[in-house]
């Protein structure tokens, strides 16, 4: 074991691989440090060359920040600002310096969140990016909802659970939204959704102190969302400033729970319109059939009251035609003692229809006589 341990100490790194490795383990040294900018140098390309310096005893650090990190933040730097940076410490082969390499910058202190606020809202108030006439209108019955927030919390559920069955087609991309570190991951998700097919896009997150509601109050982040292509909602919680983000969105509100009332209100208003004008639908067939069966009802009372009257006028005529056929019934005359005579069952209405020596059929009232017919005699 011991001479394990010799032939390592022993062996010799060039100052480059040593440089290398030394910055290797340097990377797991990541800190958030607090101090005082002095001595700063804008490079050729556009990286910041600083100091950071201890209040408290003057220590001083040396500091990097790439040009596009730099632009992304936000935050000028300047001699006497006092900021957080975040990073590692990193070995300059070349000479051997030792810098802190800033991935991420921040004011420190709310006294300076809160001027720096006040001065960018101004900025973006004058330059009209938060004019109600910019505001888009929410498209009715959308379904396809982009979302950026954390799939921690309960922001999340909150605005899922309370989203009506409608047929919403929700895209979610988890994003930081604490802190400044988190302006990266969310200008990256709004970048990303500017690809999508989508009709309104939702961000999303629960309030908190300026401190960790600094990615909404990024300059970068608040154009994004002036001049993204469809209708933005902002839902972040605040309890005094509203986040420059939101006054950029289309519409703001404070709670998850009220974004998704705002998208659910336009069916939940078709829906009672539909249920509305079925219940008058159903209430005019009513009225129509109502008044078909009081039609019904008096056509049939007056073809009854009808038929009535012809059955009546019928049974009248009935009656006259049988007093008519009684009258002139042959028996009735026979009654009365008259007789029928015929010949071969044709009635004799002449003497024309009886010959001499036909047999007459002389009917009676109680039968039948037979006869000859002896002798004819015509009335002159």
């Amino acid at each position: 074991m011991e001479e394990e341990q010799q032939q390592k100490t022993e062996k010799i790194f060039s100052v480059s691989n040593y440089v290398k490795i030394v910055n290797q383990g340097l990377k797991s040294f990541r800190a958030k440090i607090i101090g005082e900018v002095s001595e700063v140098n804008f490079g050729p390309t556009g990286h910041v060359y600083f100091s950071l310096k201890d209040e408290k005893d003057g220590s001083i650090i040396k500091c990097i920040i790439w040009k596009s990190r730099y632009q992304l933040y936000g935050v000028g730097l300047e001699e006497g600002v006092k900021i957080i940076a975040f990073g590692y410490p990193e070995i300059y082969p070349p000479s051997g310096r030792l810098s802190f390499m800033a991935e991420v910058i921040e004011h420190a202190g709310e006294g300076i969140l809160k001027k720096e606020y006040e001065k960018l809202k101004r900025k973006l108030t004058e330059e009209g990016l938060f004019k109600e006439e910019r505001k888009r209108a929410i498209p009715k019955y959308c379904q396809k909802i982009g979302l950026i927030t954390s799939r921690q919390g309960a922001v999340l559920a909150d605005f899922l659970n309370n989203l009506g069955r409608f047929g919403f087609k929700v895209k979610m991309t988890d994003s930081r939204v604490e802190g400044q570190m988190a302006v990266a991951d969310i200008l990256l998700s709004i970048r990303t959704f500017k690809k999508q097919d989508i009709e309104v896009l939702v961000i999303m997150r629960g309030g908190g102190s300026l401190e960790s509601m600094m990615a909404f109050n990024n300059e970068l982040l608040v154009r994004e969302i002036a001049n993204f292509p469809v209708p933005v909602i902002a839902a972040i919680g605040h309890h005094k400033d509203i986040p420059l983000a939101a006054l950029s969105a289309d519409y703001s509100v404070s709670t998850p729970t009220a974004a998704a009332g705002l998208l659910n209100e336009p069916w939940k208003q078709a829906v009672l319109f539909l249920e509305r004008y079925e219940r008058a639908t159903i209430g005019f067939y009513e009225n129509v059939l109502e008044n078909v069966k009081i039609n019904l009802k008096n056509s049939w009372e007056k073809s009854i009251f009808g038929f009535k009257s012809l059955l009546s006028a019928i049974s009248q005529r009935l009656e006259h035609s049988v007093k008519i056929v009684y009258l002139n019934n042959p028996e009735r005359q026979l009654r009365l003692g008259y007789s029928i005579a015929s010949i071969y069952g044709k009635i004799i209405r002449r003497v024309d229809d009886a010959k001499i020596g036909e047999n007459i059929d002389l009917r009676v009232v109680d039968g039948k006589i037979i006869s000859e017919v002896k002798n004819i005699n015509k009335n002159d």
